[in-house]
């Protein structure tokens, strides 16, 4: 469904064409321009490498982030491994967990990555009009705004949390 953008649509279509547009559109521009980097690494290796650029992470714990299936993740990180972008060790105290991290050879790729996706997006972005340049700048604002809004905990969340410490205060 899709709609033209202008002043007559009312609030509740702009909210429904937002909604089905924007991650689309979103993803879309992320695949493209990833595809041209020329890197070792693919998108999606790229935000494993981003994830664990915060710091350690459990296998289980990357999978849910990523939102791929542990079995998947496992594949990524040997590739990962393979290259010398991480390493895996298992936790002394229990070795079911298998923790992974990044190297500095993974901070590097990864930066490589990051490095031409910007510069492929801003000589894309310095074909647009200056108007275009004004209603994204906008749109960034915007969405940094919605993002800060979704990290706040919901309502059922904030239950949540007050009822555990709560529980931990007895």
């Amino acid at each position: 469904m899709k709609y033209p953008v202008d002043q007559q649509m009312d609030r509740s279509s702009r909210i429904e064409y937002v909604s089905a547009q924007l991650l689309a559109r979103a993803a879309v521009l992320t695949r493209l321009l990833a595809k041209q980097v020329n890197s070792e690494i693919s998108r999606t290796e790229a935000t494993v490498l981003s994830t664990l650029n915060d710091g350690p992470r459990r296998i289980t714990e990357l999978a849910e982030l990523e939102g791929l299936a542990q079995p998947t993740t496992t594949l990524l990180v040997k590739r990962l491994e393979d290259l010398g972008l991480v390493t895996r060790k298992r936790q002394a105290d229990d070795g079911r967990v298998v923790m992974v991290s990044l190297e500095r050879a993974g901070a590097a790729a990864l930066e490589d990555f990051r490095a031409q996706f910007m510069a492929l997006l801003r000589a894309d972005l310095a074909a647009t009009t200056d108007g275009q340049i004004e209603a994204l700048a906008a749109a960034t604002e915007t969405l940094e705004s919605l993002i800060n809004y979704l990290q706040q905990p919901r309502g059922g969340e904030q239950a949540r949390t007050h009822q555990d410490r709560s529980a931990s205060e007895r």
